[in-house]
Order: C-alpha cells, then sequence, then structure tokens
C-alpha cells in the first residue's frame, strides 16, 4: 500500500543544492517561444505578448497529501495541474511554471527524481516550460509550491465578478468522483493498518481513484469555447467543491443562482460507490472538491452553440441577488445553499 518507502538509496546531501537542481532539470526541454531564459541564471526571461496571468499554490504533507498511497510521480503531475487549472479557470493559456520544493532528509535522490517525473509529465503534455525554483531542507517532511505563469489576450480574460442574472450556469465534466477516490484510499490505508500483507482492491474504483491521484486541467476547454465563439461570463474552477465555487461567483458578480439537483453530472461509479458507502451523491458533488473541472456562466444567448456537446452540462441559471443560492432539489424544493467545502485550516 505504500506509495513511497524510504529505501537506502542515494542520500540528497551528495548532491549539494545546485548539483540536485541541475540534476532533476536538465531533462525539461523549452517549448515557448516566450520563454527566452529558463532554469540556469539568476532569474528567468520571458517575453509575453498579451496580458500575464499569475498564479501560486502550496502543497504540504498531511495536510494537502498523503504518500502512504499517493505515489510521487503522481504528486508531482497534480500539483502542476492544480496551478494550471487556476490559469484556465481565467480562460487563458498556460505557459510557464516555477517549482519550489522543501525536503526532509527521509527522502532520497531517486525519490525526487519520481517526483520531477511527474512535473516533467505534465509539462509535456500541456506544452508548458519549466523556468526555475528553489530546494530548500525541511524539518517536517515534503512542501511544494509552484507557481504557473499563463497569459491571454485582454478581450478574453474571464474574471468571477462578469455573471448577470439569466446566465446560465455550465460545468464540464462530471464531479465527485475525486472526493470518492480519496474515500476509497483512505479505507484501503486504515485496511493496510491492521494488515500490512493485504493487497489494496482497487479495481473496481479505476475512475474514482485515477480522478483524486492524477486529475487533469481543462485546457481542452478553453480551445473548444473559442472554437465555439462563447465567451464566459465568469468563470472559476472546482477546487473546494461545486456549493463554495458557486458561492464564489454569486458573491464577486453580486446575484444569487438556482442550481438544479438532477442537472448534476455524475459518473456511473460516483453513483454506485455513493451507494456502497452509504452516502448522498449530491452532497458528495457539492461538497467533494478536487474534480478540477471548470464552472463558468454563459449569456442565455449562446445557449444554441453549447446544447447538446458532450464536454459541457448546463445545471442552473442566475438569479437577481435577493432571490439568494438555491439548490433546486428532485423533488422541486428550495434549500439555500451553503458552503460546506474542504478547507486546509
Amino acid at each position: 500500500m505504500l506509495a513511497y518507502k524510504n529505501q537506502s538509496k542515494t542520500p540528497l546531501s551528495s548532491l549539494g543544492e545546485f548539483g540536485l537542481i541541475d540534476h532533476l532539470t536538465n531533462t525539461f526541454a523549452i517549448q515557448n517561444k516566450s520563454t527566452l531564459k529558463g532554469v540556469g541564471d539568476d532569474a528567468a526571461v520571458l517575453q509575453l505578448k498579451n496580458k500575464t496571468l499569475i498564479t501560486t499554490d502550496l502543497l504540504v504533507e498531511g495536510v494537502h497529501f498523503d504518500l502512504t498511497y499517493m505515489p510521487l510521480k503522481h504528486l508531482g503531475y497534480k500539483a502542476v495541474m492544480v496551478n494550471l487549472s487556476d490559469i484556465y479557470a481565467m480562460n487563458g493559456n498556460a505557459t510557464q511554471i516555477t517549482v519550489s520544493i522543501a525536503v526532509s532528509n527521509r527522502f532520497t535522490l531517486e525519490a525526487l527524481e519520481e517526483l520531477y517525473a511527474g512535473i516533467h509529465l505534465a509539462c509535456k503534455n500541456y506544452k508548458v516550460d519549466l523556468i526555475g525554483g528553489d530546494t530548500t531542507s525541511s524539518t517536517t517532511g515534503l512542501w511544494i509550491s509552484i507557481t504557473a505563469i499563463g497569459e491571454a489576450k485582454t478581450e478574453d480574460i474571464t474574471y468571477r465578478n462578469g455573471a448577470k442574472p439569466n446566465d446560465l450556469l455550465v460545468v464540464t465534466g462530471d464531479l465527485g468522483a475525486a472526493y470518492l477516490g480519496l474515500q476509497v484510499l483512505e479505507r484501503e490505508k486504515q485496511v493496510f493498518a491492521v494488515n500490512p500483507k493485504s493487497q489494496p482492491e482497487l479495481d473496481r474504483y479505476t475512475y474514482l481513484v485515477e480522478r483524486q491521484l492524477k486529475p487533469e486541467a481543462r485546457k481542452d476547454i478553453i480551445k473548444i469555447l473559442k472554437n465555439l465563439k462563447v465567451k464566459p461570463t465568469a468563470m472559476i474552477d472546482i477546487s473546494d467543491g461545486l456549493s463554495s465555487e458557486i458561492l464564489h461567483l454569486c458573491k464577486q458578480s453580486n446575484v444569487g443562482c438556482d442550481l438544479y439537483e438532477d442537472k448534476i453530472p455524475l459518473d456511473q461509479q460516483v453513483i454506485s460507490t455513493c451507494e456502497e458507502f452509504n452516502m448522498n451523491s449530491t452532497t458528495v458533488a457539492l461538497s467533494g472538491g478536487e474534480d478540477y473541472e471548470l464552472l463558468f456562466t454563459i449569456s442565455p444567448s449562446d445557449f444554441d452553440k453549447i446544447k447538446g456537446n458532450p464536454n459541457l452540462t448546463i445545471i442552473g441559471h442566475m438569479t437577481a441577488k435577493n432571490a439568494g443560492v438555491s439548490l433546486v432539489t428532485r423533488a422541486n424544493q428550495r434549500i439555500e445553499l451553503t458552503a460546506q467545502g474542504w478547507q486546509s485550516i
């Protein structure tokens, strides 16, 4: 079950800080013309044509991830996705990242090679350049801080504050799978603690576990919307749960919302696992988080452009602020929507 187990391999002290950075980054190739200078100097040099987008996330072992079941390669990949998702949520294109890590002496060189293999794969798949960062020692496990840089034309940038009453509320993909994947992994961790010889039973939960351990940022949606000639009026990514993100949009845009329970997209594996775990699938979708789908609003005049698109689901509409933010249940009852998403502090 242990995804990372320290073995007697190469200690980090054998390379030194600069030797370690060189070793971990020497396979990263430059993919963007806007990157004039990447890793290897006092600072990176960029020449972006449009408005610059910047976002940063800090991931801490024991708070944001558990190496009992999170492979280091997956962790590196996911850490990049968390940041790229924020760039796409601004209707932008991600172009560069910086990566800084603090690591304790229980990690070997081979362990960090695994971590950076995941980062490398993410950069390659999403055509993003690693342009810098830092390494230092830690007394409390592993810390990862990634900054993502992107760009967008002024007229394309989408904020959270542009939604208007009657705008349609749209979500990409399906919801709740990442949270259930976490529940499955936590259950297997408890079984492993009782019986270390046990093997995890994950075959029935492949989609859920993948959504938790190796999410994909929705870069494809930005291209789809551009091809459809649809610009969202407001947009956010779903990291803390659907209900929290809807409330963010409503607060920033000064509007209300009607969310329809029967429209929330759920994968069949989510539905069956909720039944097995005796959980309410709507609650899981509303509060689970870490789906990294995009939630956005569009003008009603754009309805015909997106209807029937398999990547997009209309789940509600925005209302006047005094109408409040409500979940309209399958029984046509209105329930005030509250934020129950995950919080680290």
